[in-house]
Formats: structure tokens, C-alpha cells, sequence
């Protein structure tokens, strides 16, 4: 579903993503690992197009997309939330579900769907998204990228800050998710075993490059978490 071919990109002077390639398969979590300051979120914002890339190509769905802007890739499906969440705190719930709707031509009533995966935000559609604690701002978050259908679903380190009860919510929606065989999942994550209780497929990133990649189920036996703790 997402291929990116040898995605290079810099800061200034420095050289921040080198030579970047893998796939996203659909119907399947791919986990991408690294510690702070490797280039995972640079990389997810060079998939989303707020920055440009140098080199390289971002093919989603048979097509390249690597000069489309933001907005054109989230019309074609591909759904992101990103670290710190980003929600807009003086909307209520229903408003910020509503905006994940604004890419979508027709498109107005909320997904019930979205109230079967997070039953809190039924009940929390008037309150204000900044008075949420931090679990049901990130299950809103998540929500809201829902609430167009993607066929990609990208989220960056879902788990910082939240709360054992809500990580463990967030786990059964992403693996509900990936079930239902009609959406790829790329998931940034530091947090070593909710990663690996959701990998179909791993990958761990290093000064820029991806310097390991796997199966889920051989994330133990590879020692992957001794590349990836502080």
C-alpha cells in the first residue's frame, strides 16, 4: 500500500533521513522503532508531505505521491496523528471529530463506528477537546483520523504519556483494526512492548537508516529491544 524508495532528506547541513525504503502492507501493523532523535518523525513528516523530501519516491497505492501536498495525500486516504496529538482544544469532541470529516466531499454524519471503538467520546461530545485527560485526548485524536475512512492509518508514538487502561484500548483498536484486512498501519512507537505485541512486521531506525527489519514474531529472538532502549 505505502512503498518509499530510497527517501533521502536534510536540515540545513545536516543529513537527517539516508537512503529510507520499505513497504506498508495492508491489512498489517508495521512498526517502526528507534530512539529520540533518529529521524522517525521527520520521516513521517516527509510521508505526509509537510516537508519535502530531497530524494527518493512515496508511492501509496500504486501511486506517487511525493509532490503532493498534505492535503492531496489525505484526500487519497492516508490518516495521521501525530506525536503530542494535536486536537484542537477550544472545539468541543464532536467538532474536532467533525474536522477529520473536512477532507471528505459528502461526508458529514460521524461514523458510529468510531463510538464502538471509543465509547467515552459518546459521552463527551460537548466537552471542550483541552479539558480531556491525556488517554481520551489521544483516543480522540486517533478518532479523528478515522472519521475518513483511510486506507492508511499512520500514528507516532500513540502511548507517550498515557495511561496502562488507555494504551491497553489503544492495542485492541489497532489490532481490530488490522484484522478487518482494509487498512495498513504504520506505527511509530518507543515503547518496546506495545510494539511488539502489535508488529506483523518491524523495523528499526538509526542515525537516519533503517539498520534492522523482521517479522513481528522474531522481534525477541533478534534482541531488538537492546537496539532500541536508552
Amino acid at each position: 500500500m505505502l512503498v518509499l524508495d530510497s527517501i533521502e532528506q536534510y536540515y540545513g547541513g545536516s543529513h537527517i533521513l539516508r537512503g529510507v525504503g520499505f513497504e506498508v502492507p495492508v491489512g498489517k501493523v508495521t512498526v517502526l522503532l528507534g530512539r529520540n532523535g533518529v529521524g522517525k518523525t521527520t520521516l513521517l513528516r516527509s510521508i505526509m508531505g509537510v516537508v519535502p523530501v530531497r530524494s527518493g519516491a512515496i508511492v501509496f497505492d500504486g501511486a506517487d505521491i511525493t509532490r503532493l501536498a498534505p492535503e492531496a495525500r489525505v484526500a487519497r486516504g492516508i490518516g495521521y496523528v501525530p506525536q503530542g496529538r494535536e486536537i484542537f482544544g477550544r472545539l468541543t469532541v464532536e467538532e474536532n471529530l467533525r474536522m477529520g470529516l473536512a477532507s471528505v466531499k459528502g461526508r458529514s454524519q460521524i461514523p458510529e463506528e468510531l463510538f464502538e471503538l471509543f465509547p467515552v467520546l459518546r459521552t463527551m461530545l460537548r466537552r471542550r477537546g483541552g479539558d480531556l485527560s491525556g488517554g481520551q485526548q489521544q483516543q480522540l485524536a486517533i478518532a479523528r483520523a478515522l472519521a475518513m475512512k483511510p486506507r492508511l492509518l499512520i500514528l507516532d508514538e500513540p502511548t507517550e504519556g498515557i495511561q496502562p487502561s488507555i494504551i491497553k484500548d489503544i492495542e485492541r483498536v489497532i489490532r481490530l483494526l488490522a484484522s478487518r484486512g482494509d487498512m495498513g498501519i504504520l506505527l511509530v512507537e518507543q515503547y518496546y512492548d506495545f510494539a511488539e505485541a502489535l508488529a506483523d512486521h518491524y523495523l528499526v531506525m538509526a542515525r537516519g537508516e533503517i539498520v534492522k527489519r523482521g517479522e513481528g514474531s522474531t522481534m525477541a529472538a533478534e534482541n531488538v529491544r537492546s537496539l532500541v532502549a536508552i
